[in-house]
């Protein structure tokens, strides 16, 4: 039977931890290299039911110092990498520079909503991904799709909004597009829902999450205004497509009970969820989520 095991190639939100140029609070614990924060790379998993052949969800800036961190994704003969897919859940920065490292003329296999690709043919400094050698491939939503090595994928629209740089005038923060959506992993009856930006948790992103073994779940913030009050930045979560993990109607309540295992992922450089041994890392984790870290394996 397969089983499937994902890697936590980076956890945090995008610009990493520390930010290059930040000294907020939880920055300035990094920078001077308190053991209670663990540096971290923006938000990039690696799937794969075998072991063998891996499917990367998203394709982070720091993808390059992520596979060289990672020995199961070494190269195992000339050109030949075990990465055969990369899934984008949104066109993001964050969520698609990566790509560009994987520019050498290997073969694989890009899925993604025709919104996300659309964005990528928009943009020609994609276009050093050979097309004789890397295949886009567009995913209707809810209709699930193989990967290599076995499992399945399905992306599901999430509550949120367009890339930050194709925003123009009034945005809409909350819509249910395929601009920001979820990808949800199975392989036998191993089950991996992956989101790592959703401005709300509605009905239906409930009763998938239910039957979940494993939710990695948008943890950019603890609180919604947060970087406002940092001075980090002048808008709230909400604003930049994604729910607090505090307050009423944050993602602790939200999602409580769903979820045989409930992990954060996509933490900003601001969230004081990174210190191990604070107040905030105590009231998630007494909630029974875990704080994802760079490195981590899960194995369902």
């Amino acid at each position: 039977m397969a089983r499937l095991t994902a890697i936590v190639l980076g956890a945090a939100a995008g610009g990493g931890f520390p930010q290059w140029n930040c000294r907020c609070p939880v920055c300035s614990l990094a920078w001077d290299g308190d053991p209670r924060v663990k540096p971290r790379t923006q938000t990039s998993l690696a799937v794969s039911a075998d072991g063998a052949r891996w499917t990367l969800l998203n394709a982070a800036p720091d993808l390059r110092a992520q596979l060289s961190a990672t020995l199961a994704l070494y190269p195992q003969a000339l050109r030949a990498s075990p990465v055969e897919a990369v899934v984008l859940t949104g066109a993001e920065v964050d969520q698609t520079a990566g790509l560009l490292t994987l520019r050498e003329r290997q073969p694989f296999t890009v899925f993604a909503t025709p919104e996300t690709l659309g964005a990528l043919a928009d943009n020609p400094m994609f276009g050093v991904l050979a097309a004789d050698v890397v295949t886009r491939r567009a995913v209707p939503l809810d209709r699930p799709f193989a990967l290599p090595g076995g499992a399945t994928a399905e992306l599901f629209a999430v509550p949120g909004k367009v890339p930050l740089y194709l925003e123009a005038g009034a945005v809409e923060t909350a819509a249910e597009t395929g601009a920001n959506v979820g990808a949800e992993i199975v392989a036998g009856d191993a089950r991996l829902v992956f989101v790592p930006g959703a401005a709300a948790v509605t009905p239906a992103l409930r009763e998938r999450f239910a039957r979940a073994d494993a939710v990695l779940f948008d943890g950019t913030l603890f609180t919604d205004d947060e970087m406002i009050a940092s001075g980090t930045g002048t808008k709230t979560g909400r604003r930049m497509g994604h729910m607090p993990m505090n307050g009423a109607d944050g993602s602790l309540a939200a999602l409580r009970g769903l979820g045989k295992r409930r992990i954060y992922i996509h933490i900003n450089n601001t969230n004081p969820v990174l210190i191990d041994g604070s107040p905030e890392r105590a009231r998630v984790e007494a909630a029974g989520w875990e704080v994802a870290a760079d490195g981590q394996d899960i194995v369902l």
